[in-house]
């Protein structure tokens, strides 16, 4: 859970040199932003690579500060944006009003009136700086989020990260503008627990004695921070119900369900999240004794019951009843949620009929399309210099029709797919040369293995069981399907893409390209 930050960090020791194009205000400054822009990659290219992540460093002088230095810094150098532009954010910030949601705060044990008066700067100031990157962004291609600053050597420091607006407005969100009890910020997606989430990262690391120092050295998982930030997000539905976000813990709660069997099936159905008596929901029956949704074997059996139009009932504490949606939903509520079990450890969180996170194995992902023409289109120019518009059009109808295939699949495209083919005869089904058509390729992915094709969409053979040498690319929290494609693709003499169709629905595509941004 995100705390709001504290204005100070220990001093740190006497500066080196400034190099040409920055300014040391600390000795581990540089460290510190290659650290974060690591990060910020790792989280945020793992849920839309068409994010482009960059961070950005900006301090601000208070008035101590020496008077033949930088007012305000603003890093790394080709930035293009007007460091100018910040000059008076930190006056404005100390000079804003206390926000709304921290008017009613009550402090915890332990809080000091001067701790929650430095709170109260630093949102003044971070909001300060965030009214100026809204106001240049508004018909900007990028959009620039503030984190929280931290006092360092006379300057408020504070992390700023950049990311494509179009991406970043792509998927559905709760309303924003919500916080729990004490005043800490509620995610309304996933996207933005993520990036609350990485400012905590970076939050804690300024905050240490020699801030960055360690960064790099034990820097947490990206996996480990999307984990954290799916917790965040099932933190508000939560409190919609009138739960204790922390103690409801539902994010772990439903990877358990998932992830249990029942007489060997897989769970599969609904749970909706509602208060008792919505008015949108209808009970079917109702059970005696309500079960906690923490009796993960009880749950797991009643969810055998549901269908595809009876789902569990339950107010995010406990199942109270079965039942079905009846009417039309208000969205704007936010008081009902949809819990749809996908198959083995795969789940999706809903509202109003959309995805706001898709979980497969305990990771979190944002509900992705399919697959994305535009940029399989630029894999086929990058990868095969493939730029006849027919030829790309004939691709394109194979793969989408490939990525409807409800047991997941595997396109191999290569140029050397004859001998390819040839030479995996021994493992693979060989067919005489046919271009491929949407009914074609339904039939060749219905089987297992992969399906060998070449950039003119001729396919070669079926039921291909790839080879390759392993590497440390692939992931434990993927099948074998998708960890092979990487090994193939990763040591293929040739020119080759895969497109790797999950069960629950996820595709990728990999090509030596996307291997080598990683």
């Amino acid at each position: 859970m995100l705390s709001l930050p504290l204005l100070s960090a220990p001093p740190v020791t006497a500066q080196p040199g400034a190099e040409p194009d920055t300014y040391h205000i600390w000795p581990y400054q540089m460290r510190f932003l290659q650290a974060a822009q690591n990060i910020a990659e790792g989280i945020f290219n793992a849920l839309d690579d068409d994010l482009e992540p960059n961070v950005l460093l900006l301090a601000l002088a208070t008035d101590s500060v020496a008077s033949d230095v930088p007012l305000v810094h603003l890093e790394p150098a080709g930035h293009g944006l007007d460091a100018g532009r910040f000059t008076n954010a930190l006056a404005r910030g100390r000079d804003l009003k206390l926000r709304t949601h921290l008017a009613n705060w009550v402090p915890r044990d332990g809080s000091s009136q001067e701790m929650m008066s430095r709170r109260q700067e630093a949102i003044g100031i971070r909001d300060a700086v965030q009214e100026v990157f809204t106001a240049q962004d508004e018909a900007a291609l990028h959009q620039h989020l503030a984190g929280w600053p931290v006092l360092i050597n006379d300057y408020f420091v504070m992390p700023v990260l950049r990311m494509r607006r179009k991406a970043m407005r792509a998927y559905p969100s709760l309303r924003p503008h919500r916080y729990y009890t004490d005043g800490k910020p509620l995610a309304p997606s996933l996207l933005s627990a993520a990036i609350l989430r990485f400012n905590e990262e970076c939050y804690k690391t300024l905050s240490e004695a020699e801030p960055g120092f360690g960064m790099l050295t034990r820097p947490r998982e990206a996996e480990e921070i999307l984990r954290a930030a799916g917790k965040s997000l099932l933190d508000t539905p939560a409190q919609a119900l009138g739960a204790e976000p922390g103690a409801a813990r539902l994010f772990n709660t439903l990877n358990t369900i998932s992830s249990l069997r029942y007489e060997g099936a897989e769970g599969v159905g609904k749970l909706i999240m509602a208060r008792r008596r919505h008015p949108n929901v209808e009970e079917v029956f109702a059970l005696t004794c309500p079960t906690p949704l923490t009796d993960y074997r009880a749950v797991r059996k009643l969810l055998e019951m549901t269908t595809p139009d009876i789902s569990l009932l339950s107010d995010s504490e406990n199942v109270y009843a079965l039942g079905r949606l009846v009417g039309d939903y208000d969205p704007t509520r936010e008081d009902l949620f949809v819990i749809n079990f996908i198959n083995h450890f795969a789940w999706e969180f809903q509202h109003d009929g959309k995805v706001l996170m898709r979980t497969i194995y305990s990771q979190p992902s944002l509900p992705r399309s399919r697959v994305n023409r535009s940029r399989f289109r630029k894999d086929l120019k990058r990868t095969f210099q493939l730029t006849d518009p027919a030829k790309v059009e004939r691709l394109w109808e194979v793969v989408l029709e490939a990525s409807r295939q409800k047991h997941g699949t595997l396109l191999v495209i290569t140029t050397e797919a004859l001998a390819e083919a040839d030479r995996l005869k021994l493992q693979c089904t060989l067919i005489e040369p046919v271009p491929l058509t949407p009914l074609i390729t339904r039939l060749v992915t219905s089987i297992d293995g992969a399906v060998l094709l070449d950039p003119e969409s001729y396919c070669y053979s079926i039921g291909v069981i790839l080879d390759g040498k392993a590497s440390g690319r692939g992931t434990s929290t993927r099948g074998a399907r998708y960890n092979s494609a990487i090994r193939y693709v990763e040591t293929s003499p040739y020119p080759c893409l895969a497109i790797v169709v999950s069960e629950d629905g996820m595709v990728n595509v990999i090509s030596k390209d996307r291997l080598g941004e990683e």
